[in-house]
């Protein structure tokens, strides 16, 4: 079974613990609603523990396997695309889990990729509160 496989099929049984071991310790997470990475293991798992109860009917829909270049580094690493569909406050979301690997086979970067944008605004509303609720950020000032 290939680390993509084990992905799915822990995010389809919606178990983080399983999702530990498929990533490196210094993974980064790119998000369709935040510029810079989350990055780190811990960081990463937090906020697919948010993800997890914020989607809707989560399911995937297609798989495509590669190779690509990664944003930290300019060499090809085998990489894998879920497509996905979900549901967040009501909104319908199409999105891809783009998954590059190490020499282990272990997720080095996740890029997360949704649309349409009305459904990316809901998302980040959402997924900001699950952060603050969990405190993995902090809650953003009323300035």
């Amino acid at each position: 079974m290939t680390t993509a496989d084990r992905f799915r099929a822990a995010v389809d049984s919606r178990d983080l613990t399983a999702l530990e071991d498929l990533f490196t310790e210094d993974v980064r997470f790119y998000s369709p609603v935040k510029f810079t990475p989350f990055e780190g293991r811990p960081m990463v798992l937090g906020l697919l523990g948010v993800l997890l109860r914020t989607f809707v009917d989560f399911r995937y829909v297609g798989r495509f396997d590669g190779a690509a270049r990664t944003g930290t580094d300019d060499t090809e690493s085998p990489s894998a695309i879920l497509l996905f569909r979900a549901t967040v406050n009501g909104k319908e979301i199409h999105g891809i889990d783009l998954l590059h690997f190490d020499d282990d086979g272990r997720i080095k970067e996740f890029t997360v990729m949704v649309r349409p944008q009305s459904a990316v605004h809901v998302l980040s509303e959402a997924v900001l509160a699950g952060l603050v609720a969990d405190g993995l950020v902090p809650a953003p000032s009323d300035r």
